[in-house]
């Protein structure tokens, strides 16, 4: 009689792994028992930090990768994202959801086996696509100075508004919202005219709440993340572009404005542009929509 896969024993040997590599100041390997199952051991020194040794390998803020793990030996550090740190001894099962760095304690080595399945995924960089987007970056002007003047009651109920507003237009145009820094946005367009369009309306109207902006628009290739996040150098370039802008001005780079040559927004270039952090100068150009053509 033939025994049902389902109900088969299967066995491998952590000390003959199916694979391992390199994790900084450690080491890692996983066995893989099939249907997605791999369970992992890593032996790390100390001094081992999971931001340190493989943040620049993973590519994310934090470690995305949910785990259940036993500590065999030495002593592991936790820290969700935001919440206080936790030290676990020998002995210890701990299921440790995704948002947390993790790192040796003490002057042992840690050795810790992973329980979850999704050792196999460990260590590696995070899955990424590449695209060609146009970006908005928005700031509202002199945010500190204005809050200290109208006091802070005030300054949330602008706020409020203000993003209440910002989050319309996007609705309006097709924009998805990557990130907020509390009086900024950063937005993907998949459409340059969109992005400018967007930028105009969102400058007119914020300012009928009190509340200035300057805005920055720019196309260029970027890395999309787990959580939708934006990586490179022309998200970098958008933030520069944003900040030469003058107060209650929306500014587009030269390839942002090639797009849109055709939308019927008039470009006004500012001249050549030195913008930190970037090699090459460049032209940048002030944007205004004639009448009724926004």
């Amino acid at each position: 009689m033939s025994i049902d896969a389902e109900r088969r024993i299967r066995s491998k040997n952590l000390d003959q792994p199916d694979s391992a590599r390199a994790m900084g100041r450690g080491t890692g390997a996983f066995v893989d028992l099939g249907r997605g199952l791999a369970i992992g051991r890593a032996e790390l020194q100390p001094g081992w930090r999971w931001s340190e040794d493989l943040k620049p390998i993973v590519g994310t803020p934090s470690c995305l990768v949910h785990h259940i793990q036993l500590v065999l030996s030495g002593r592991l550090g936790v820290q969700m994202d935001g919440e206080p740190e936790l030290v676990f001894e020998p002995g210890a099962v701990i299921d440790i959801p995704p948002g947390h760095d993790a790192w040796v304690v003490g002057d042992d080595p840690l050795v810790i086996v992973d329980l979850s399945g999704n050792s196999a995924d460990f260590a590696l960089p995070a899955p990424r696509s590449r695209t060609v987007l146009t970006m908005l970056m928005t700031d509202i002007v002199d945010s500190t100075r204005t809050a200290a003047r109208i006091g802070d009651a005030a300054w949330k109920q602008h706020l409020a508004e203000h993003n209440r507003i910002v989050r319309a237009q996007l609705d309006r145009f097709g924009g998805r919202e990557v990130d907020t820094t509390g009086d900024g946005f950063l937005v993907a367009f998949a459409s340059a005219e969109a992005a400018l369009r967007c930028a105009l309306v969102i400058r007119d109207a914020v300012a009928t709440a009190g509340v200035e902006i300057r805005a920055g628009v720019h196309t260029g290739e970027v890395d999309q993340v787990d959580g939708g996040d934006l990586r490179g150098i022309a998200v970098h370039e958008t933030a520069r572009v944003m900040a030469a802008a003058p107060a209650g001005t929306v500014y587009a780079s030269g390839l942002a404005r090639a797009l849109a040559a055709a939308s019927g927004l008039r470009f006004t270039s500012t001249g050549t542009h030195a913008l930190k952090g970037i090699e090459e100068p460049a032209e940048l150009f002030r944007v205004d929509a004639p009448p009724g053509n926004a």
